[in-house]
């Protein structure tokens, strides 16, 4: 898997352009410092050849937002649903990372303890004899190599889109790569390491991740439209159509087996239930104040690293973030915060390269506006 920083952004963009374009629709609460001007122009114009769509929800201590541009597919060109469901892509690893660390709560996980002694079997006959700890998959410093794939190419995943990959090849092609570094030394983030954080999940519980996510986190926090599709290709209920641009030509990618995924990257959601899972963590709702703080720290000694349990420190201006971001053919979304909720924010785009090295223009121009001040 490619490196994919998170709102790598310049404090440039704490301006948003002002556009024009198509109307953009709104919630009725829009208030106080939020800059809605500048929210309502980053949504116009849609659809367009960055974005087929784009739905956002701004929140915190200056008010609220919420709005929706583009359309819920080319063919009919009927506005964008604002209460979509969609691939939510790595924002899954947030989920991931509350179900370890209730699990750890409740004593069923030591972070300390090497996950080579949770998941013996699959580590038997490999080169990783140093001990990686639980505590180094959820932070990205195990040293594990990315598991192989259909390909990097998107033809390549676009003709095995139906094809089920099981989670266990995926597992067995990285570890037969070998560590990539010692445990602890670097901060490398690749989907493995929640992957082998959703198989720990099931090793301790006797669960499908699915099951155990869907008790410990989905549920507590109200994410009723949020589920884990597993092999069925559909976005089940209420959603707006993904495109990837291919030579000029909008391709739909709405259909997508996505097992390989698993617990790195594999959940379907909404923008109002991802802002919920914002809220239930931050306030500590979902896991104890003695494991949270695992999701608010990044280990130190190691240049360059912004990744924590589950999230990634993200300063823009004067203020810091906590937040992921995910991207699945024809969707990228996000969410982040700050620490006390003061300034929240939520948003999925039909990206039309959403697995591109740069951040999508639509989605620049959404957190530009998002943390700027009427």
């Amino acid at each position: 898997m490619k490196r994919r920083a998170f709102l790598a952004l310049s404090t440039a963009l704490a301006a948003a352009p002002v556009l024009s374009g198509t109307a953009v629709a709104a919630a009725p609460r829009t208030t106080g410092g939020l800059d809605t001007a500048a929210l309502r122009a980053a949504l116009a114009g849609l659809p367009d050849d960055d974005a087929t769509a784009a739905l956002v929800r701004v929140g915190g201590t200056d008010g609220t937002w919420h709005g929706a541009g583009g359309v819920h597919d080319l063919a009919s060109g009927r506005a964008a649903l604002p209460g979509a469901r969609f691939r939510a892509g790595s924002t899954t690893k947030v989920v991931t990372a509350a179900t370890v660390l209730r699990l750890a709560a409740a004593r069923r996980i030591d972070l300390d303890a090497p996950v080579q002694h949770y998941l013996p079997r699959l580590f038997r006959s490999t080169a990783f004899h140093r001990p990686i700890s639980v505590r180094h998959l959820l932070n990205h410093t195990s040293g594990i190599r990315s598991g192989d794939g259909w390909g990097d190419a998107f033809a390549d995943q676009y003709a095995h889109r139906f094809d089920v990959l099981p989670v266990s090849r995926v597992v067995a092609s990285a570890l037969a790569k070998g560590p990539a570094f010692a445990p602890g030394e670097q901060q490398d983030y690749l989907n493995i390491n929640y992957t082998l954080l959703g198989l720990l999940a099931e090793r301790v519980t006797g669960e499908p991740f699915a099951d155990v996510a869907t008790r410990l986190v989905l549920r507590p926090a109200g994410m009723r439209a949020t589920y884990f599709p597993g092999s069925d290709p559909d976005v089940r209920g209420p959603h707006n159509h993904g495109y990837q641009l291919v030579d000029g030509a909008f391709v739909d990618v709405t259909r997508w087996v996505q097992t390989d995924r698993f617990a790195a990257g594999d959940m379907i959601s909404t923008t109002a239930d991802l802002e919920r899972l914002l809220f239930s963590l931050f306030r500590g709702r979902l896991v104890p104040a003695p494991q949270l703080r695992e999701m608010f720290t990044v280990p130190a000694g190691i240049d360059g690293a912004t990744m924590s349990a589950g999230l990634q420190r993200i300063d823009l201006g004067d203020r810091t973030f906590w937040g992921k971001s995910g991207a699945r053919y024809g969707y990228s979304a996000a969410l982040a915060a700050t620490r006390d909720l003061s300034r929240t924010l939520v948003y999925s785009v039909n990206a039309t390269d959403a697995k591109g090295e740069e951040m999508n223009p639509v989605a620049a121009r959404i957190v530009g506006a998002a943390v700027s001040d009427g």
